[in-house]
This record gives C-alpha cells, structure tokens and sequence, in this order.
C-alpha cells in the first residue's frame, strides 16, 4: 500500500509521532509519504496513494494553521478516499469525561471549518516537553498538571501516548483501505 500521512506540529512531538507511524508502516511493507504540512511547496497528488492519514495537535482548541489549510483544500478527495485522522492532545490521554468531551468538540469544530469528516479518529495522547518550554509556559503547564494530577516534574518531558493503541488504530486503518482497493 501507499500511504500517505500529512501531519502539523507546534513543538514537535506530532511530528514524532507522524514519524513513528511512518517508519513502523515501512517496516511492514508499505510505502509511506510523510510530509510536514507547512512544507508543502506544491500539490501533493491524493490520488498516488492508497490511504490517507492526517494527524495534528490541538493547542487551545485548536488544529495547526497548515493542517487546516491542506484539509480545506483537499477536503473533497480526503472525503472521497475515506482519509483518518490522529487527533494529539493530553486530553486525549485524560480519564476526564469533561476532556474527552471537549476533545471530540474540537474534532467537530475542525470537521466543520474544513468540510471534512475523517472515516476514522485516532485520539492520541501528547505530551508535556517541560524542557523546551520558557518560563512562563513552563509555569502554566506545571499548574495544570497539578489540577489534574499529573506529574509536575519539569526537569524531564512526559509523554502520554498509548503506542500500542496507536499502533493498532493505524494498522485496521491500512488494513481496511486495503480491503475495500481490493473490491
């Protein structure tokens, strides 16, 4: 299978995980496109590849700029080719009904503003990169881990998502795609 994975990063942990994905699709076989949404210097041809995924992080509610750029203008073909989506928050990771709430809503919120409904979401935990944050965001985010009970440590980054769980959403995803090529 070709697959393409289309992906936006604040700080850079999506872009691991996009990459993760990547190289874990490669090793078994397929071949895999991974392309940085704000590096995209011209069309990418939708129609080359046999599945889509786009994965992006929620930062104050919100998707990556490029990300919602490149839905917008391929919204018809993603819908089409029934395109997946790797929503990254740490709400994602959270037992909190109320964040797993509000993290469905942004899902909704983007669907909305690009006209595109993935075939299938992934919510994958992110993290908290302590070590690269100034001060102040390195404050701001201390005290939300603390409301929610999560470590506070800010000499190391935390990382909450479930490779194992993304390992298996992503491979029932090319899985499927395969299967309706196949008909």
């Amino acid at each position: 299978m070709r697959v393409l994975i289309v992906y936006g990063s604040t700080e850079g942990y999506t872009r691991k995980l996009a990459t993760f994905v990547a190289g874990h699709l490669s090793e078994n076989g397929h071949a895999t496109t991974l392309i940085d949404a704000t590096d995209q210097p011209s069309p990418v041809k939708l129609d080359a590849f046999d599945a889509i995924l786009v994965a992006a992080s929620v930062h104050l509610g919100h998707y990556q700029s490029a990300v919602i750029h490149f839905v917008q203008r391929n919204h018809d073909k993603l819908n089409a080719r029934k395109a997946g989506f790797i929503s990254v928050s740490l709400s994602a990771a959270s037992d909190d009904r109320d964040d797993q709430e509000g993290v469905r809503r942004c899902v909704a919120e983007f669907s909305r503003e690009t006209q595109w409904e993935p075939s299938e979401v992934h919510h994958a935990g992110g993290a908290l990169r302590f070590t690269q944050y100034d001060f102040f965001k390195r404050w701001a985010l201390k005290y939300i881990a603390y409301r929610r009970g999560a470590s506070t440590d800010t000499g190391i980054d935390h990382e909450y998502t479930d490779w194992e769980a993304l390992t298996v959403f992503v491979d029932q995803f090319v899985a499927k795609r395969a299967q309706e090529r196949a008909l």
